[in-house]
């Protein structure tokens, strides 16, 4: 297989409405949508998830853009592949930015499975044809707004919810969920808002059943995360902190964590996410599928990811009305009774719309 042709397009989409966190408001998403060809015309299709401002990792679209037309798309282009666990081995000498190389990685994924026949997941050794779906509730402004969203998502049959944690806004917050909603399988994440110093009121979380806390401490750590994890009852879940199998395997080795989440475009790409799945499986380690308020290219690949068996708890993979007036794939991702199913069609089971992808692309360009 030769890739002999991609283009890129940047697109803008307004979210329903506003996603918020400790660290920002996401009220229009950027993204790139990658197309891979070979020589016979066969596209596949990858997503680069970096937002447009640097909060999240050092990486933008902006950068994105850069790295891949600069260096990344040159070593894709024009030479022999015979399996796209290659093309991490071959962006090695590029280091990190690795939502951009996850997007090419991606739409070679796809273009290999069109080419072979197979789904994504099967590549992948998927094993689920259908994956359990959960979803991240943004901070409201009212602890009221909070509970209305949280049973709306809950009535549409969402398995897990996350919701956004901060000092002055935790256990109050968590406590007033846990009261309205005592079974609900719950998550709280801190995207680094405590250090060491806050432990005392990290220990009270043991009291509320939360499915994890995810990253509590700052995003480049795994040692102080040890400190908390052995201090609490509540697992501590790396997100962050794990870029690569390595990462993933010290945090491991150092007992900085219970449970994993895995993002596609955090660690570099499907392959990488492939050895992390791996990875846990043989050390008993809980994994789950991480969400980056994705378009439906990166929502397909998220959801062939994660029908690899030992993804045990609900990802953030939600439908595309959950985010989008209109996606700019089809068909759509839709969620039935908490449940989304695996497409079983060559490649990530669903296509461009052309039309949509006309209407919110903002500029894009083809190599050579």
């Amino acid at each position: 297989m030769r890739i002999e042709e991609i283009r890129l397009h940047r697109i803008q989409m307004p979210l329903k409405s506003p996603f918020a966190n400790r660290l920002t408001v996401v009220s229009d998403r950027e993204l790139i949508i990658v197309e891979a060809f070979d020589s016979e015309g066969r596209t596949g299709l990858g997503e680069c998830v970096a937002f447009s401002e640097p909060w999240y990792t050092e990486e933008t679209v902006d950068t994105c853009w850069h790295v891949m037309e600069r260096f990344l798309i040159p070593l894709a282009l024009g030479q022999p592949l015979e399996h796209p666990r290659e093309v991490s081995r071959r962006f090695a000498p590029i280091r990190r930015n690795h939502m951009a190389k996850a997007a090419i990685e991606g739409a070679v994924w796809d273009l290999y499975c069109r080419r072979r026949g197979l789904s994504l997941a099967e590549a992948l050794g998927g094993t689920r044809r259908r994956i359990e779906a959960g979803v991240a509730v943004g901070a409201q402004l009212t602890m009221d707004r909070m509970l209305g969203a949280i049973e709306e998502r809950v009535s549409e049959g969402y398995r897990r919810i996350k919701v956004k944690i901060k000092p002055g806004a935790d256990l109050r917050v968590l406590e007033r969920i846990r009261g309205a909603f005592p079974d609900l399988p719950l998550m709280a994440d801190a995207n680094s808002a405590y250090t060491l110093a806050d432990l005392p009121k990290l220990k009270q979380l043991d009291d509320l059943n939360l499915l994890m806390i995810e990253q509590p401490l700052a995003a480049d750590d795994i040692v102080d995360h040890a400190k908390v994890q052995a201090a609490i009852q509540t697992p501590v879940c790396l997100d962050e902190s794990i870029c690569s199998v390595d990462d993933a395997r010290r945090a491991i080795e150092l007992g900085s964590c219970r449970v994993i989440n895995v993002k596609i475009g955090r660690v570099g790409g499907l392959w990488e996410a492939k050895r992390i799945h791996d990875l846990c499986r043989e050390r008993g380690i809980d994994l789950w599928c991480g969400g980056m308020l994705e378009a439906g290219v990166s929502r397909a690949h998220n959801i062939a990811l994660a029908s690899l068996p030992h993804f045990n708890l609900p990802g953030d993979i939600s439908a595309s009305s959950r985010y989008w007036e209109r996606d700019v794939t089809v068909p759509e991702v839709t969620v039935d009774r908490g449940m989304i199913s695996v497409p079983r069609e060559p490649g990530i089971g669903v296509e461009l719309d052309r039309h949509r992808l006309d209407e919110v692309t903002v500029a894009s360009r083809r190599y050579p």
